[in-house]
C-alpha cells in the first residue's frame, strides 16, 4: 500500500464521525501523490504525512453563559492548533450551530495550506463553537463572548496563536472578545485580527476576502485569456465575502446576479444593488426576502437554486460543501468558464472533478479565499509596528499577495506535469514550504 493510502486510512480510523476531515485530508494527500512519491523514503521515516494531520494540540471547553431571560445556557467552545512550522497559528473563530470537532480540524488542516501560499509567516488553526449570535441580543452575545475568551485566553498570544473572525463572528464579537482578553490578561496585544479601527484593526480588512478572490479570479481568467469585464457571474451567500466579493466584481467591470441565504436566493438580472444588500445583512440582519421586496428587478427563490441561473462565472461563498455535483453539471451546461471558491471547501470532491474535466477554470478555496488571512497577517504586522497603514496601501499589497498566490500554484502544478490543475498546485505549492519547515526543525 502507498504511503498515502496508510495515511488516510489511519486518519479515517483514528477520527471516526468526522466526515468533512476526512474529506479535506483526502482531497489534500491526493492532490500530494506526485510530491509525497517523489520524496517517499524522507517522508515516510520523517512520519511526515501521520505529523501533518495529527494536530499539535486541540482544545474542547465549556462555555457557560445567562441569557436575557435569566436562564444559564451553556455551548461548547473549540481551538484546534494544528500546525506553526512556519509561523503562530492563525485562523478565525466561527460561530454557528453546526460547529463540531470534525468541522473545525477540517477548517485548521485546510488553513495551514491557505496560510502557507499567502507567503507570510503564519501557522495553520481554527477555533469557535456552536453557540448562534443570529437573534440574540447584543448583552447576550457579549455574554458568551466573554465566557468564551475567559477559557481561550490561556492558550493564544500575538506570537502564540492569534484567531480571527470566520461564519458568526463579525467585528461585534471580536471586540467583546478582545475586552475580556484585555481585562483578563493585562495586556494589550494583537492577539486577535479583524479588530475595530479606533483599537488596533487594519483597514480593508473587512473588504479583504471578498476583494482577495476577485483578484485572484481576475488574474486566473487573464492568463488564460479571458477578461473578467462584461462577464456574468453568480455568487452565493450574502455575508462579509459574499457582499465585498460582489462589489469587487462590480468594480472590474462584472455583473454579479445572484447571492443566497440559509433560507432562499435572490435572482436580480439588473445585477445585485450592493448598497442594499448591505443595509439588509449588515445593518438590519435581515432575511434576503426583504431585500426582493425592495428591488423591484428582484425575483426571491426559497430553498437552493443559486447554481441554475446562466453565467460566465461562479462563485461559492456559503459555506462547505454547497456545491453538488449536479450543480456542476448545471453550471457547465450554462457554458460557466470558471469556478471561485470564496468559502472553505464549497465544492463536493466530485463537482470538483466534474468541473476540472469539463475544463472549467476552478480555484480553491484555500488560494482564492486567503485574501482574509493574508490581511490579517498584515493587521499584525501594523499591530507589531504600532502603525496604521492606508486602505490603499492595504488592498495593494492584498492585490499583489493574490496575484501572486495565482503564479504560484500555476509554477507548481506545472512542475509536476499538472498544468492547469489548480487544486493540485495550490496544495503543492503549500505544502512543499510547510514539508521543508518541519523537516528542517526536527521531530517536534
Amino acid at each position: 500500500m502507498s504511503y498515502v493510502d496508510e495515511v488516510l486510512e489511519r486518519v479515517v480510523a483514528k477520527n471516526p464521525a468526522e466526515p468533512e476531515f476526512h474529506q479535506a485530508v483526502k482531497e489534500v494527500l491526493e492532490s500530494l501523490r506526485p510530491v509525497i512519491e517523489a520524496n517517499e523514503e524522507t517522508y515516510r521515516r520523517e512520519a511526515l504525512l501521520e505529523r501533518l494531520t495529527e494536530p499539535d494540540r486541540q482544545f474542547k471547553f465549556r462555555v457557560p453563559w445567562v441569557d436575557d431571560k435569566g436562564q444559564v445556557q451553556v455551548n461548547t467552545g473549540y481551538r484546534v492548533q494544528f500546525n506553526n512550522s512556519i509561523g503562530p497559528y492563525k485562523g478565525g473563530l466561527r460561530l454557528h450551530p453546526s460547529v463540531n470537532l470534525g468541522i473545525i480540524k477540517f477548517l485548521g488542516f485546510e488553513q495551514i495550506f491557505k496560510n502557507s501560499l499567502t507567503g507570510l509567516p503564519i501557522g495553520g488553526g481554527k477555533g469557535g463553537s456552536d453557540f448562534d449570535p443570529k437573534g440574540k441580543s447584543d448583552r447576550e452575545v457579549m455574554a458568551f463572548c466573554q465566557s468564551f475568551m475567559t477559557e481561550l485566553n490561556k492558550y493564544i498570544g500575538a506570537d502564540t496563536d492569534v484567531p480571527a473572525g470566520d461564519i458568526g463572528t463579525g467585528a461585534r464579537e471580536i471586540g467583546y472578545m478582545f475586552g475580556q482578553f484585555k481585562k483578563i490578561r493585562g495586556t494589550y496585544e494583537g492577539v486577535l485580527t479583524g479588530k475595530g479601527l479606533s483599537y488596533g484593526g487594519s483597514l480593508a480588512r473587512t473588504e479583504a476576502t471578498g476583494y482577495g478572490l476577485l483578484y485572484l479570479t481576475e488574474e486566473m481568467l487573464k492568463c488564460n485569456g479571458h477578461d473578467i469585464k462584461g462577464k456574468t457571474v453568480c455568487v452565493s451567500g450574502s455575508g462579509n465575502v459574499a457582499i465585498y466579493a460582489t462589489q469587487k466584481a462590480h468594480q472590474l467591470g462584472a455583473k454579479v446576479v445572484t447571492v443566497s441565504d440559509s433560507s432562499g436566493w435572490v435572482y436580480d438580472p439588473e445585477g445585485i444593488d450592493v448598497a442594499l444588500l448591505k443595509e439588509v445583512k449588515e445593518v438590519k440582519r435581515a432575511r434576503l426576502t426583504e431585500y426582493a421586496a425592495a428591488r423591484p428587478s428582484a425575483e426571491y427563490h426559497e430553498g437552493r437554486g443559486v447554481w441554475s441561473v446562466k453565467c460566465d462565472i461562479a462563485l461559492p461563498c456559503a459555506t462547505q460543501n454547497e456545491l453538488f455535483l449536479e450543480d456542476a453539471k448545471a453550471l457547465v451546461a450554462n457554458g460557466c468558464i470558471a469556478v471561485a471558491e470564496g468559502a472553505n471547501m464549497p465544492t463536493t470532491l466530485d463537482a470538483t472533478e466534474y468541473l476540472q474535466q469539463n475544463k472549467v477554470l476552478f480555484a480553491p478555496g484555500k488560494a482564492a479565499n486567503a485574501g482574509g488571512v493574508a490581511t490579517s497577517a498584515l493587521e499584525m504586522s501594523q499591530n507589531s509596528e504600532r502603525l496604521s497603514w492606508s486602505f490603499e496601501e492595504v488592498d495593494s499589497k492584498l492585490q499583489g499577495i493574490m496575484v501572486n498566490i495565482f503564479h504560484n500554484l500555476d509554477d507548481a502544478a506545472k512542475r509536476y506535469g499538472k498544468e492547469g490543475d489548480y487544486v493540485a498546485g495550490a496544495n503543492i505549492a503549500g505544502f512543499e514550504k510547510v514539508a521543508e519547515a518541519m523537516i528542517a526543525q526536527g521531530v517536534v
